[in-house]
């Protein structure tokens, strides 16, 4: 079964334009949440370029099973920590003690989010080769 890694990257890279998107339209939670789809696609695409799988949405644990066989920098796995919280924050009203994700999420969050998906895609692209 091919590995189809650079199927993943190239729906990552798209994602991260949509996070762009949602950030310029003023949809801050779901820049948030493309953001964090942005960076898992990188990460998948990555883990299968070196033969690898791995289920589930945590970016850390992707990071984590990685560290094998790459350096990931301390801050890429802060920034992977910090976008793991928004995988369903961002989505889910009971997240929330009241009111719905769209009342909490502001440009300053999503702006951050989306810096954090873009070092991500990076380190992916940096150590894919490209």
């Amino acid at each position: 079964m091919p590995s189809r890694y650079s199927d993943w990257l190239a729906q990552g890279l798209r994602d991260l334009k949509a996070a762009r998107s949602m950030l310029d339209g003023g949809f801050y939670e779901w820049a948030a949440f493309q953001a964090h789809q942005a960076a898992e696609k990188g990460l998948k695409a990555l883990l299968r370029f070196h033969h690898r799988e791995h289920r589930g949405h945590r970016l850390v644990a992707m990071l984590e099973a990685l560290a094998d066989q790459l350096t990931v920098p301390e801050a890429l796995v802060e920034a992977a920590r910090e976008l793991d919280w928004h995988y369903t924050g961002s989505r889910y009203p009971n997240h929330f003690a009241e009111g719905y994700p769209a009342q909490y999420y502001d440009r300053k969050i999503a702006q951050r989010c989306v810096e954090h998906a873009e070092r991500i895609l990076e380190f992916v692209q940096q150590n894919l080769g490209g």
